[in-house]
């Protein structure tokens, strides 16, 4: 099953160091069956950007709780087997958690399959959605709008041998 990890380019540094994602259950994105019937498709193509987009959102919230981390969105992209990652039944209706999945315990960066990390040019319009998410989430229509030019950003694929250079870590 793919799943999908929100980070900041901290958390990525930090997983490249330790060679693992996560410490303990931890919160990813994959298609679900709630993100199958909220999204209406049956293209698995289309159900895993959904699911990527998700976990894009959970990276900008990670952002807004940390204002000293480089302000791109990071999702990574990483296949576990089959029942590592499991939907809370109680939230799967919950717009807030559509695609959400707990993964139990602690996963291999070897595992990644990409990673997905916000364009330079992104950072303007993404420290402004990180700093509008919270009157966004209050119904303020502006503040989505803002939160909303984020997304416009496509986020760009990187193969898991860049994440060196992604983080600063390359001779």
């Amino acid at each position: 099953m793919r799943v999908y990890v929100p980070l900041t380019l901290q958390g990525l540094a930090e997983a490249y160091k330790t060679g693992e994602l996560g410490a303990g259950p931890f919160v990813a994105y994959a298609v679900t069956p709630a993100l199958r019937e909220w999204y209406l498709s049956d293209d698995i193509e289309e159900l895993e950007y959904a699911a990527l987009n998700r976990a894009a959102l959970a990276s900008l919230r990670l952002l807004a709780m940390d204002p000293g981390v480089a302000r791109r969105r990071v999702v990574v992209a990483v296949d576990v087997a089959d029942g590592v990652a499991v939907a809370d039944p109680d939230r799967g209706l919950d717009p807030v958690a559509l695609g959400e999945v707990r993964v139990g315990g602690a996963v291999p960066l070897g595992k990644a399959a990409a990673v997905h990390v916000d364009s330079e040019e992104a950072e303007k319009d993404v420290t402004a959605a990180a700093a509008a998410l919270g009157a966004a989430d209050q119904g303020d229509d502006d503040a989505q709008f803002t939160v909303d030019g984020a997304e416009d950003h496509e986020l760009l694929w990187y193969a898991t041998q860049e994440i060196p250079n992604l983080v600063g870590l390359s001779d």
